[in-house]
C-alpha cells in the first residue's frame, strides 16, 4: 500500500499493514519512494499521511475509541 506524506507529498510504502489498520497503534515502518534508490526504512507518524488522491485516512484506522461517544475526532465529525 502507498502512502502521501502530508508535509512534502512524497509517497511512503506501507511495510507494516497490520498497524496501519491498527488504530491502537500511531505509527507504521514505511519506506519512501523518492530518487531511483530503494530507501531504508523508517517509521511515520499515521497522522502525517493521507492517500494518493488528498482522502485522510478512515477514523477507525487512528482512533481507538472512534466508536464510543467521547471521541473528539468522533464529535467533530458530527458537528461539521
Amino acid at each position: 500500500m502507498f502512502l502521501k506524506h502530508k508535509s512534502n507529498g512524497q509517497l511512503v510504502e506501507v511495510l507494516t499493514l497490520d498497524s496501519m489498520y491498527d488504530p491502537c497503534l500511531k505509527e507504521i515502518t514505511g519506506r519512501m519512494h523518492a530518487g531511483e534508490e530503494m530507501q531504508d526504512p523508517e517509521t511515520f507518524m499515521k497522522s502525517e499521511l493521507i492517500f494518493p488522491s488528498g482522502e485522510s485516512l478512515p477514523i477507525c484506522w487512528l482512533d481507538p475509541h472512534y466508536q464510543e461517544g467521547s471521541s473528539p475526532n468522533k464529535s467533530k465529525a458530527a458537528v461539521g
